[in-house]
């Protein structure tokens, strides 16, 4: 009788430890994909531990023949003269999602969630999310965006259920276009 209760209680105990489902993160789309493509500056990001502490982050796709996206993301360690830094996954988009889906391949053969969860209607600004809202990377075509359009997107993410005071703003600081 002991032993059930003990294991009563503890199941209660940890089905309360579980959090509520969220509903789906939203997408942006349908996303034009030869509009979407070219180079996007990382305004700000949960970072992955691949990018802590990037400079000048700038994201670059291309649609190759075959579908996919070539993809190159740059930036500087550390600092603004930091060694630069160098990775070229490969998108997939997952269809039937508007192209607002992607699986994006680092190491084959697992293919990472990637989600444009928010696009401007003239594709100046972006937002990169995924499902789990553990990662997140705020973009534009201008290597600063204006603070009311950013506040604009914190709350938005806030809205999808975001922790954005985990969102940290990369510095960018360009001489030149690169």
């Amino acid at each position: 009788m002991l032993k059930s209760t003990l294991l009563a209680t503890a199941a209660l105990f940890l089905a309360g430890c579980q959090s509520a489902p969220r509903p789906p993160i939203a997408l942006a789309g349908p996303v034009d994909l030869p509009r979407f493509m070219g180079d996007w500056y990382v305004i700000a990001n949960i970072p992955t531990f691949l990018e802590k502490g990037a400079h000048n982050a700038v994201e670059s796709y291309r649609l190759d023949a075959d579908g996919s996206i070539a993809t190159t993301f740059t930036f500087r360690a550390g600092a603004f003269d930091g060694p630069e830094k160098r990775y070229t996954p490969r998108g997939f988009v997952r269809e039937g999602q508007g192209n607002a889906v992607w699986g994006m391949q680092f190491l084959w053969p697992i293919r990472a969630d990637f989600r444009i969860v928010y696009l401007t209607p003239d594709y100046g600004q972006t937002v990169i999310g995924r499902e789990a809202r553990d990662y997140v990377w705020i973009m534009a075509r201008t290597p600063a965006i204006p603070e009311a359009d950013y506040q604009s997107i914190l709350s938005f993410l806030a809205g999808q259920g975001y922790d954005v005071t985990r969102i940290q703003r990369v510095p960018q600081r360009w001489e030149q276009q690169p």
